[in-house]
């Protein structure tokens, strides 16, 4: 089959980011040319355990790819995880995940949504649970899945095989995970389904089960990398909130959190978070690498391009205002909040009753990282506790301050 240069330089521009596998680019471009000529979208899969309420700026990495193909008019599915939510999925996890229940699952989907309509056309998607399929099978249909996979298979897993080296163990539920994933692929049909690169095992799969229950022509697997958080070290995750850049942030954390990340990021968020061009790229590498222009330059347009996605222009010239305002007096704004009856309380329960973390867990984490100062001194001692005499200003982070008075 010959493949015509418009559904090859479709390909070229889908695969920007993305390794595709196994046929790379020419067996992406021959799906797109099939797709073309006999009027039939291809069916796009990204399956979503809501693990968590909120989306963060890692998660958008996929998205967008999912954008890309929405505008060529090709038909997104987003599966919810109902069923596969409840086991966990292992990936990349030293042992074995907690499940969820099916109210918690609903609940997340919800919010997931809501905010993945800030980047997709979700009303326009497919969407589904695989608990509608997955929850229906009977012990045979289990069995028949079961066995299109051998132990040594799912042990080729990293996750897997570093945890069964280590004697740490794996729970024989969490092989189904990948299964159940994979069976995912089957019942919508999928031609194309999209990941991290840490979905590499998982998605291959659906590709081998997709095969086995008869597809002629199986998925094709998109990887789309890891965003790291804004220590530019370790993966965005809200495990670590510090680094960790959500789509329910504010304008203002929003653009001074992108504001915080080093230098040498600053290229990678452009290019896995904006439509900034291959051009446009080069320069930003270029001006670095030469100190023509200022870093900090670069980053306020990288924030402000990022900020108004999510908050619109408005959002973000308040992020940006905001900015500049903590950087004019040395770090500490000047409209913060004044609090009282904090006299004689802990930190940690001062952090988590003026909603600076989440939980004293993510206090002492913020401690231990050195990011909680009072009157600019650090606090490490986790039983400090506040006697003022007039007033003292908390910092958590490097957005978060309060003037707490007597």
């Amino acid at each position: 089959m010959e493949i015509r240069e418009e559904f090859i330089e479709q390909a070229k521009h889908l695969t920007r980011n993305a390794e595709v596998l196994p046929g790379g680019i020419d067996e992406l471009a021959v799906k797109l040319q099939h797709a073309h000529d006999t009027k039939t979208p291809l069916r796009i899969k990204l399956g979503m355990d809501p693990t968590r309420p909120d989306l963060h700026l890692g998660h958008t990495v996929v998205m967008r790819k999912l954008r890309e193909f929405q505008n060529l008019g090709h038909q997104i599915v987003l599966i919810v995880g109902g069923a596969t939510a409840m086991v966990g999925d292992p990936s990349g996890k030293s042992e074995t995940r907690p499940a969820l229940t099916k109210e918690q699952v609903e609940e997340n989907a919800k919010s997931y949504f809501e905010q993945m309509s800030k980047v997709l056309d979700v009303s326009n998607a497919e969407v589904t649970n695989n608990a509608d399929w997955l929850h229906k099978m009977s012990f045979t249909d289990l069995l028949k899945l079961s066995a299109q996979v051998t132990v040594a298979q799912m042990m080729t897993r990293d996750d897997f095989a570093k945890r069964y080296a280590d004697g740490r163990p794996i729970s024989i539920h969490e092989f189904f995970y990948p299964l159940m994933q994979a069976y995912d692929s089957v019942e919508i049909d999928s031609d194309i389904e999209l990941g991290g690169t840490d979905q590499r095992f998982n998605t291959l799969l659906g590709r081998d089960i997709q095969s086995a229950y008869g597809k002629k022509y199986p998925q094709l697997v998109m990887l789309l990398p890891l965003l790291e958080g804004t220590d530019g070290v370790v993966k965005m995750s809200k495990t670590y909130p510090e680094h960790c850049i959500s789509l329910t942030d504010s304008e203002v954390d929003m653009f001074g959190k992108l504001m915080s990340i080093p230098d040498n990021m600053i290229s990678r968020y452009f290019s896995l978070l904006t439509d900034a061009t291959k051009e446009e790229l080069e320069t930003i590498d270029k001006q670095i690498a030469e100190g023509s222009v200022n870093p900090r330059d670069i980053k306020i347009k990288l924030a402000y391009t990022i900020t108004a996605e999510y908050h619109g222009e408005e959002g973000a010239k308040r992020g940006q205002d905001a900015f500049i305002n903590i950087c004019s007096n040395k770090g500490i704004p000047d409209d913060i909040e004044e609090i009282s009856g904090m006299n004689s309380k802990g930190i940690l329960d001062v952090l988590v009753e003026l909603k600076f973390v989440a939980s004293k867990g993510e206090a002492k984490r913020l401690i231990q990282g050195g990011g909680v100062k009072v009157d600019g001194e650090k606090i490490t001692d986790m039983t400090y506790t506040f006697n003022i005499a007039e007033s003292v200003i908390l910092q958590a982070g490097k957005r978060k301050f309060a003037k707490l008075v007597k």
